[in-house]
């Protein structure tokens, strides 16, 4: 079982040499085979037992190896751990948060606040569901699933080039069919992230312990586990239907992947 089964992933992986020498030196010795998944969700589970400055630490990194290049990304995990207290904070009266986070737990992950603010993550995660915008960037020919040690698995990968184009396809097909607003916001700023890698980057999306609660999901309901998993096939076809002005279609697609995934989340109140 992974440590923390309820998080999927959305990373980019850039050219190793494209980072700098002594981060490339570290790097390179990372085998293809060390379960670096694994190791960052140990980590993180144990920064919830005792608290590090994270600033002090040398970060780890996932790797993969492409037509003869390496590809890196980063855990990022001081700039990530200080965006989500930032989300956190931000979401309770200031009162309230000392009874969720100490002092000293808020400290350890703050460090230099203002340096990791202008830090850009290669990794973005979500709990307990994908958000559909994910999808957007693959085709179902990009899509590897199966099992492993720790179960079922789905992982989907494209070059970065490709995932902007699709960004940016369904960014008009939303903004044809709705105008300016949230989804057309957030179709941006995913846009504007992977504007800030290199050309020759690599995107990522890892359902990580997700795909073991899917699997189970649609089992239950009598479907072929993960084999009936068509939420690309799904967000691609909502897509082409608010480019063709046709909403019945484009509603079709949405509410098959809603169904779906509303079976995973629902999982969460009853853990």
């Amino acid at each position: 079982m992974r440590p923390t089964p309820y998080v999927a992933s959305l990373r980019v992986y850039e050219p190793i040499d494209s980072f700098d020498l002594a981060d490339q030196s570290r790097w390179r010795q990372i085998q293809i085979t060390e379960s670096t998944g694994y190791e960052e969700q140990i980590r993180a589970i144990r920064r919830i037992i005792h608290p590090e400055l994270l600033t002090q630490r040398s970060d780890g990194a996932h790797v993969i190896d492409h037509d003869g290049k390496r590809f890196v990304a980063p855990w990022s995990t001081a700039r990530r751990c200080w965006a989500a207290l930032s989300d956190f904070k931000s979401s309770l009266p200031s009162s309230v948060v000392p009874f969720f986070i100490s002092p000293n737990a808020e400290a350890a992950i703050s460090g230099r606040s203002e340096e990791l603010e202008s830090l850009i993550p290669h990794i973005i995660t979500e709990t307990w569901i994908i958000p559909p915008r994910w999808f957007a960037l693959f085709e179902p020919n990009e899509r590897l699933r199966g099992r492993n040690d720790w179960g079922a698995f789905t992982i989907m990968r494209t070059e970065i080039e490709q995932a902007k184009k699709r960004c940016i396809e369904a960014h008009m097909a939303v903004r044809k069919a709705f105008g300016p607003g949230p989804v057309e916001e957030e179709l941006i700023q995913l846009l504007n992230w992977l504007n800030v890698f290199h050309p020759q980057s690599l995107v990522e999306l890892d359902y990580g312990g997700l795909a073991i609660y899917l699997e189970r999901a649609l089992t239950e309901a009598g479907e072929d586990g993960l084999n009936a998993d068509t939420s690309v096939e799904d967000v691609h076809f909502s897509i082409a239907g608010l480019a063709a002005g046709d909403g019945a279609m484009a509603g079709q697609g949405y509410e098959r992947l809603v169904t779906r995934w509303r079976r995973v989340a629902a999982l969460e109140q009853a853990t």
